[in-house]
C-alpha cells in the first residue's frame, strides 16, 4: 500500500439544517489519482473546500502531507495547489498579470521562464496580454489550470480540469496531466463529472451521493462490481440509488 497524502476522518459539514458532508472518510495514496464523484448536491465542492482550509468541517478531521489541516494548514499550502472553472480571476488583469501575482504568492523566483513554459504547456501564449474577463469560458479553464500548476505542487485538487474546452483541447490537457504526474509523481484528487475523464485518469474513484460515501473502486472493479460497460453506467446506477445485492453465488446484481 502506498502511504496517504490525504487522510479524511468522519468529516461533516453542516449550513445550519443542511448536511452537505455527513461523516465521510477516506484516504488519497501518494502519486495516485482519484476522483471524487456524485451528482450535482453530492458535496464534491463542499469537501475540496475543506481539504483546502476555505471551510471548516462541524466534525472530523483532515490530514494533508501529516499535517492536521484544522491547525497548522498553512505548512502545507505551498505544496498544494487548487483549480476549478467557477472560481474567477480578477477580471481586469491581463492573463500574465494574474499569473504573475499568483507566482509572487507563492514564491516563484524565475516568474517569466514559469510563465511562458506554462503558457506553451497549455498552449495559452496568444492571449496572456488580454484581460482575463475577455476570455472565452474555455480560455479561461486553461488559464486556472496554469495558475494550479506554477509552484509544480506536490498535490492538486482539480474541480472540472477540463469544463468548457472542446473534446480536442480536452484530450490535450488530460494527456499534459498525464505526463505531469509522471514527471514529478505529484498526487491528484480531481472532481469530475465526464466518466471518460476519469476512467482514463483515474486509480481510484470515491463515490459520493447525498453527502454520504456510497462506494469506492477503481475504475475497472466498479465495471465489474456492477456489471456495466463504462462509468456513466456506474454513475447513474449510484445517482439514481440502484443498489447492489448478493446473490447466492456471491455475484453482484444491480437492483433496480
Amino acid at each position: 500500500m502506498s502511504p496517504s497524502v490525504v487522510s479524511v476522518s468522519h468529516i461533516s459539514k453542516h449550513f445550519d439544517k443542511v448536511i452537505a458532508v455527513d461523516d465521510v472518510s477516506f484516504d488519497v495514496a501518494l502519486r495516485s489519482t482519484t476522483a471524487l464523484l456524485g451528482g450535482n448536491g453530492a458535496g464534491k465542492t463542499t469537501t475540496l473546500s475543506m481539504l483546502l482550509g476555505l471551510l471548516l468541517p462541524t466534525s472530523g478531521s483532515i490530514s494533508i502531507f501529516g499535517v492536521d489541516m484544522l491547525r497548522d494548514r498553512y505548512q502545507v499550502l505551498p505544496r498544494l495547489n487548487f483549480s476549478s472553472p467557477y472560481v474567477d480571476l480578477p477580471r481586469r488583469l491581463t492573463v500574465r498579470e494574474n499569473l504573475t501575482v499568483y507566482a509572487r504568492l507563492y514564491g516563484i523566483i524565475n516568474i517569466s521562464a514559469r510563465i511562458n513554459t506554462l503558457s506553451e504547456e497549455l498552449q495559452i501564449g496568444r492571449f496572456l496580454n488580454r484581460p482575463y474577463g475577455q476570455l472565452s469560458a474555455g480560455e479561461r479553464t486553461r488559464v486556472v489550470l496554469a495558475k494550479a500548476l506554477l509552484n509544480e505542487p506536490e498535490l492538486m485538487l482539480l474541480d472540472e480540469p477540463t469544463a468548457s474546452l472542446d473534446p480536442d483541447t480536452a484530450d490535450y490537457v488530460r494527456g499534459m496531466l498525464e505526463a505531469y504526474r509522471k514527471r514529478t509523481g505529484t498526487t491528484i484528487l480531481l472532481a469530475s463529472h465526464n466518466m471518460s475523464e476519469v476512467e482514463r485518469l483515474c486509480d481510484d474513484v470515491i463515490m459520493l451521493r447525498a453527502g454520504k460515501l456510497v462506494d469506492r473502486g477503481t475504475p475497472a472493479q466498479l465495471l465489474t462490481r456492477y456489471g456495466r460497460q463504462n462509468m456513466e453506467e456506474v454513475f447513474i446506477d449510484i445517482a439514481r440509488q440502484r443498489h447492489l445485492e448478493i446473490t447466492p453465488d456471491s455475484k453482484h446484481v444491480v437492483k433496480q
